[in-house]
């Protein structure tokens, strides 16, 4: 993975306080991370960091749309997708990101990169099962579903068809239940 200028944050020059960054997130970022999951996809994030003496408290948020298949009918459709999540940076001997909450950067260190979070922010706030919204509300037409509601129909009349063909002989049987 390369780094990105775009989401490097040089915090060593900013005052204490909250800084507020926005991004405007497409199919281009995630070329980086060599994820083609989405067909197209049009996120705006908003990042707020708030530097302190000590650490760095980064507050994530994101919203927009992907455009995904349906797992059921394969017909692209546009999903939305928002999410929150909250970073904090310290500083310390060595890098860490073990912790997904925690990012320890090495003294002295004077940027943070941001993609990988924002990327996984995105990516998770995804479902994983992803259902057109036609499908639920019975509006989407499509030839897999003609095709599959044909074949339906073609199942209750064979059935009918079945009833009516019954030898008389078993009637006399039914008759001798109901009898008792």
């Amino acid at each position: 993975m390369k780094k990105t200028k775009d989401f490097l944050i040089p915090f060593i020059g900013l005052k204490l306080g909250k800084h507020h960054f926005e991004y405007q997130i497409n199919n281009s970022f995630f070329e980086i991370f060599d994820y083609n999951e989405y067909q197209d996809s049009n996120i705006k994030v908003n990042v707020v960091l708030e530097k302190k003496s000590t650490l760095l408290e980064l507050s994530f948020k994101h919203k927009g749309v992907v455009n995904v298949p349906c797992d059921l009918t394969s017909e692209d459709f546009d999903l939305p997708v928002k999410g929150k999540m909250k970073l904090i940076v310290r500083f310390g001997e060595e890098y860490n990101n073990d912790n997904e909450e925690l990012l320890i950067l090495p003294h002295g260190e004077f940027e943070v990169d941001i993609a990988q979070y924002i990327y996984e922010m995105i990516v998770l706030s995804v479902p994983l099962r992803r259902v057109h919204p036609g499908v639920k509300d019975g509006s989407l037409k499509t030839e897999a579903l003609t095709k599959l509601n044909e074949l339906i129909v073609k199942e209750e009349k064979k059935e009918n068809k079945q009833e009516e063909n019954i030898d008389p002989r078993w009637d006399k049987l039914k008759q001798l239940l109901t009898d008792k």
